[in-house]
């Protein structure tokens, strides 16, 4: 038996190649693809204005991605909801919503894992499973939004995972959360973030997109850069920050730079002054992230002090600097710990249960 299609991952085109296929008429598409995209209907049999034959013919056709709510943390501090979904084939990931002033943003997990290694990032802890499907990553939001009852305008792609290392799955997903027959969120407000894949960043660039690009930056020098982030043995920031720059270029998207700041190591004020020097002529926002210390590295935040000499001092220089309001401390609200808990508490249960065999 041939497998399954997964019909959320579909463009309205596709869907509609395939209700020909089925011998149906094309504007069976647009009502389904209405169903599965505004409504968020997690079954088939929710689509009451199509027939029971063809819901059922459906249902033999395609499998319908509706992620399990595993647990929502509710941040008593700032009311940000950190959620652990289960996926089909029993791998859990995590996502954020984060309430603002502007609007309910939601930052996405790209991939179950990572493969990047980055040093201060739970992530990457136990390496890559497998990467997301666009309608894995497009349902994230939709059952955000049913838990929430209001709608979702804004979307980051940095949760976990590294977004350019699932590139076409990516791409799918940015144009189907922007479609005007789904959730038509604007291009403008949705940010993907990379650890510097140079290759993927010429791609993105080609795209046409509006997106906002965010590169994990965290030290000014190659020497600082390798020790945080392994990525940065094969590319070097020559090479990363010109392809920011052929970004910027062609889509005329002001670039974004990440840095978390990690208590001596890349927070002083000759790090600073590095930094000024590598993005104070390039139009640019730099986000510092006091960085969210995890029980499996031993680094530390910077002191407040600290912090707030760095953001002066690259202001002083002319540069378009925020410090990222720490949300969800108090839930585990860094990338990845959610999850990271949650599989040592399966492995341990799976160990006392083997202990009570033997």
């Amino acid at each position: 038996m041939s497998e399954k299609i997964d019909i959320k991952s579909l463009s309205l085109g596709e869907l509609r190649q395939n209700m020909e296929t089925m011998g149906e008429k094309p504007f069976r598409a647009k009502q389904i693809y209405e169903w599965i995209h505004q409504k968020q209907a997690v079954s088939f049999a929710e689509m009451t204005n199509v027939s029971k034959t063809l819901r059922e013919a459906l249902e033999g056709r395609f499998c319908l991605t509706a992620l399990e709510m595993l647990d929502v943390k509710i941040s008593k501090i700032d009311g940000t909801r950190k959620y652990l979904f289960a996926l089909a084939d029993g791998n859990v990931i995590e996502s954020v919503l984060m309430k603002y002033k502007h609007g309910n943003s939601v930052c996405i997990s790209s991939q179950v894992g990572c493969r990047m290694g980055c040093r201060f990032c739970a992530s990457t802890l136990d390496g890559l499973e497998r990467n997301l499907k666009p309608s894995e990553m497009l349902d994230q939001i939709y059952r955000i939004q049913r838990d929430i009852g209001e709608r979702v305008s804004h979307v980051v792609v940095m949760g976990s995972g590294e977004p350019l290392d699932n590139y076409e799955n990516l791409l799918k997903f940015i144009r189907l959360v922007t479609d005007e027959n789904g959730l038509m969120i604007s291009q403008r407000n949705i940010t993907v973030s990379t650890c510097g894949i140079v290759p993927r960043i010429y791609d993105l660039a080609a795209e046409n997109l509006q997106i906002t690009l965010a590169l994990s930056l965290h030290a000014p020098c190659d020497e600082v850069r390798r020790t945080l982030m392994p990525i940065a043995n094969a590319y070097p920031l020559k090479e990363v920050m010109h392809a920011c720059d052929v970004y910027f270029e062609k889509t005329g998207r002001r670039m974004t730079f990440e840095y978390s700041l990690v208590r001596g190591v890349n927070d002083n004020e000759q790090e600073a002054r590095a930094l000024c020097q590598l993005i104070g002529h390039r139009n640019c926002h730099v986000n510092l992230i006091p960085v969210n210390p995890i029980k499996e590295r031993d680094f530390v935040q910077s002191q407040r002090e600290n912090i707030v000499n760095f953001k002066n001092l690259l202001e002083k220089n002319g540069i378009n600097v925020t410090i990222r309001r720490e949300m969800g401390r108090d839930i585990d609200g860094a990338c990845g710990q959610l999850r990271k808990r949650y599989l040592d508490q399966k492995d341990r249960k799976g160990d006392e249960q083997l202990g009570g065999l033997q």
